[in-house]
């Protein structure tokens, strides 16, 4: 017996290394093991800059990518106490992206909810606890505050924007094209702005010359040092990717004399320093604002794994629409 899952053999371009591949089906767990049939994972920008070996470390060749994934629990072994067939979980290690993983009880988090919201949930490790994260760790915002980021069209920014506005949190967010300020409006977006080099003086006058006490960054580059020249004295600029492919740009200034601060973020080391208990809050409160309805990402497609280069090819599109999700056990 075999299933299907994404690999690489090589790193490069993501359509072009990545291909669905026949692997051995993991069965018969050991005592304290769980199977899992995979239901639905996204394509997120870091899994495209892991196959093309430019993100934190290049994992050993041959690999299955994938930050994230949801499914539902095929078989326990003989030890599992908290886990039964059927029960809906979020894969919080990697290498997801198969139709089946055999995983320890560890690796695993329950999702207590209706499988109703499956797309959302899929979507629920990354970029809603990005968000989160970012928008609580670095500067206590208080309603009213006003912050920036960038990318605000990105899942994370979507994020930002819907979690910043459940907290009375007041959001400008820049973007690259026209069409895209309505629909981030319609989200709860207070401000939505074309990146240009005047953003310092428009953001003054959006917050009454207060500046921002946090600023997002996706984007580094030129980006950042636009976003930085609107902090406040004291504000935080967080980085948490690198679109641009260039470094993040503060000018020293800033730093010395505004005491503003550059920081970076990864959610990989965020979850790896936090007790266990401390994630299961963290997304019990998620999943209940994707049950609620606070969270939701726009989707752009769905494909089968059969199909993965074309899903691929279209997560690296710069004009996506929405997120790009793969249903493995979907008949293509």
């Amino acid at each position: 017996m075999t299933i299907k899952a994404v690999q690489m053999n090589s790193f490069g371009p993501a359509s072009k290394v990545a291909y669905c591949a026949e692997l051995p089906d993991p069965t018969s767990p050991e005592p304290d093991e769980i199977i899992v049939d995979i239901a639905a994972f996204p394509i997120n920008p870091a899994d495209l800059l892991t196959i093309e070996g430019k993100y934190a470390a290049k994992p050993p060749l041959p690999y299955t990518p994938g930050a994230e994934a949801v499914g539902h629990v095929s078989d326990v072994g003989s030890a599992i106490e908290n886990f039964r067939i059927g029960d809906l979980v979020m894969l919080l290690s990697r290498e997801n992206w198969t139709q089946k993983r055999k995983v320890k009880a560890a690796e695993l988090l329950k999702i207590d909810i209706d499988s109703d919201n499956l797309f959302q949930l899929a979507m629920l490790k990354v970029n809603p606890a990005t968000a989160a994260l970012m928008l609580r760790n670095y500067i206590e915002l208080k309603p009213g505050d006003w912050i920036i980021q960038d990318a605000a069209n990105s899942g994370v920014g979507h994020c930002v924007i819907r979690l910043a506005a459940k907290s009375g949190v007041k959001t400008i967010n820049v973007v690259r094209r026209e069409n895209l300020i309505t629909p981030l409006q319609a989200i709860g977006a207070d401000a939505v702005l074309i990146s240009a080099g005047n953003l310092a003086e428009q953001v003054n006058q959006i917050t009454g010359g207060d500046g921002v006490r946090l600023a997002i960054d996706a984007v580094a580059g030129q980006t950042s040092l636009e976003l930085a020249s609107c902090l406040a004295d004291g504000g935080v600029m967080v980085n948490y990717g690198m679109l641009s492919g260039e470094p993040c740009m503060v000018m020293p200034d800033w730093i010395v004399f505004r005491h503003v601060t550059l920081t970076g973020f990864w959610l990989a080391t965020q979850l790896r320093d936090m007790p266990r208990e401390q994630i299961e809050s963290l997304y019990k409160e998620l999943i209940n604002d994707i049950s609620n309805g606070v969270l939701d990402v726009p989707i752009a497609a769905t494909y089968s794994i059969d199909d993965i280069k074309d899903a691929l090819e279209h997560a690296g599109r710069e004009n996506r629409s929405g997120k790009v999700l793969v249903l493995p056990n979907d008949a293509a």
